[in-house]
């Protein structure tokens, strides 16, 4: 997309990946949304648990990168994907299956709110 020069050095590019994704990859999911904050990152999981996977990347207001027009049209904004998984005996079950992915699908369900 051009949002990064595939030129960086490994500590840019560790600083860049900082301040593009400032979050983990996910976390745990207890009776409220953020009440695992205790529960180490390296515990192994195991059937009942239920966790997050939620990519994302955020551009700040004041990011721009020489010669791409897609980093400075997109300063400010922000995108994240959540999944919700459950951790089961066979694997796992995402939980958020039935949520709109696909920009079509999200177009039509903003789209059904407004009329």
């Amino acid at each position: 997309m051009g949002l990064m020069s595939d030129r960086l050095s490994p500590i840019d590019l560790s600083n860049t990946m900082g301040r593009l994704f400032p979050h983990h990859l996910g976390h745990y999911l207890g009776l409220d949304t953020h009440d695992t904050m205790l529960v180490d990152r390296n515990t192994e999981l195991e059937p009942g648990m239920v966790l997050t996977i939620e990519p994302g990347v955020y551009l700040p207001q004041d990011y721009h990168l020489q010669g791409s027009s897609a980093a400075t049209a997109l300063a400010g904004c922000g995108i994240r994907l959540e999944d919700n998984v459950a951790v089961n005996e066979d694997g796992r079950e995402v939980l958020s299956h039935s949520c709109p992915q696909t920009t079509s699908e999200l177009t039509r369900l903003i789209g059904t709110r407004h009329h």
